[in-house]
């Protein structure tokens, strides 16, 4: 089996096993348990956005050099200019859950995207109840009907969604769900490869009204200013700070990259 159809496969045990331990019903009262929604799409939209991630390990690096203490983490990106915080919540292979969406929501104030390899509802309405302000969709995780049910699904929620895509198909995907944030990620789930090149060369299929987010292999401030040639609006950084000798600064200059290219390349 391959990287996803592990994933899918091990989601698929968790939710059933979560179904059982705190039902739906249940959970769907805890909703709003944790505060008012923030606003992820006002937080991105305006241009020059750079939303900084946070997690421990990933599959193919056992420890970040800044994963210690990842909710005072989370503050120092606040201090640096973050837009949003972004926390995978896949605890088995990245070292991060739901419970950090709900410490770092309460360190710091700016809207938290939940990460996670969604394939049922439940998972979205899971993310809402621990605090999260936002969800992201892989497309290609997802059948189109899915895709749009789970998108209206957490809008009902007050949440807002950032698609994630790899192919103009995945692309026209999202549009076709009602996507308003689309992110491109460069990095190919099967093979693991990064290349920016991904979001270079698929941005023009992007609307020019959707916010266009680049994920992974985002390294310095010189990545951002190209890509926002390219129309790209907001930019996920993850590994490239959590491995800094000083992530601060290096976010600072990335801010500052972001929003000096802000109005950049126009989108069809």
């Amino acid at each position: 089996m391959g990287f996803l159809d592990d994933i899918v496969a091990a989601k698929q045990r968790d939710v059933a096993a979560k179904r059982v331990q705190r039902p739906l019903g249940q959970l769907r009262e805890e909703v709003g348990e944790g505060g008012p929604v923030r606003d992820f799409l006002a937080a991105t939209a305006t241009g020059g956005a750079v939303i900084a991630e946070l997690k421990a390990r990933t599959p193919t690096i056992p420890a970040f050099a800044q994963s210690a203490s990842l909710p005072e983490q989370a503050e120092r990106y606040a201090r640096a200019g973050a837009a949003a915080i972004s926390i995978v919540t896949d605890a088995e292979r990245f070292g991060t859950s739901l419970a950090d969406v709900t410490a770092t929501r309460a360190q710091v104030a700016l809207p938290v995207i939940a990460k996670d390899f969604v394939i049922d509802p439940y998972q979205i309405v899971e993310a809402r109840a621990a605090g999260a302000d936002a969800v992201l969709l892989i497309a290609r995780l997802l059948e189109l009907p899915a895709l749009r049910d789970m998108h209206t699904l957490a809008h009902e929620l007050g949440m807002a969604v950032l698609v994630e895509t790899h192919s103009e198909m995945e692309i026209l995907a999202a549009v076709a769900a009602g996507a308003r944030i689309i992110g491109i990620n460069n990095r190919d789930l099967d093979t693991m490869r990064v290349s920016l090149d991904t979001t270079r060369r698929l941005a023009r299929v992007v609307p020019g009204d959707a916010v266009l987010v680049a994920e992974s292999g985002i390294r310095t401030p010189d990545d951002i200013a190209n890509l926002a040639e390219h129309g790209v609006s907001a930019f996920l950084v993850g590994g490239s700070l959590l491995d800094a000798e000083n992530p601060e600064a290096l976010l600072r200059a990335m801010v500052l990259a972001a929003t000096e290219s802000r109005g950049g390349a126009a989108r069809p």
